[in-house]
């Protein structure tokens, strides 16, 4: 499983969110996380359909196919609930 992170400067919930994804990242290793730039990286922001409704959070199977997308501000607790249940993804 693979987490893309979208987020921008500007966004307030993007602020919110960055040191929850810190935590989650420092206690699960194994997951494999991207964050993207709004501003900056147009081709993947396009690919994905991203708007400016932000943060968004995208999640990937092992052979890259998107199963969840998340937007906003999500608590740690539930996050850790959808990480732990696909795990295997």
């Amino acid at each position: 499983m693979k987490v893309l992170k979208f987020g921008a400067v500007w966004c307030p919930g993007c602020l919110i969110m960055k040191p929850r994804w810190k935590e989650i990242e420092t206690e699960n290793p194994w997951l494999e996380t991207e964050y993207h730039d709004f501003d900056q990286e147009k081709e993947i922001i396009n690919q994905f359909a991203i708007n400016e409704v932000l943060p968004v959070f995208v999640f990937l199977d092992k052979e890259g196919r998107e199963f969840l997308r998340l937007e906003g501000e999500i608590a740690k607790r539930k996050l850790l609930e959808i990480i732990n249940k696909n795990k295997e993804k």
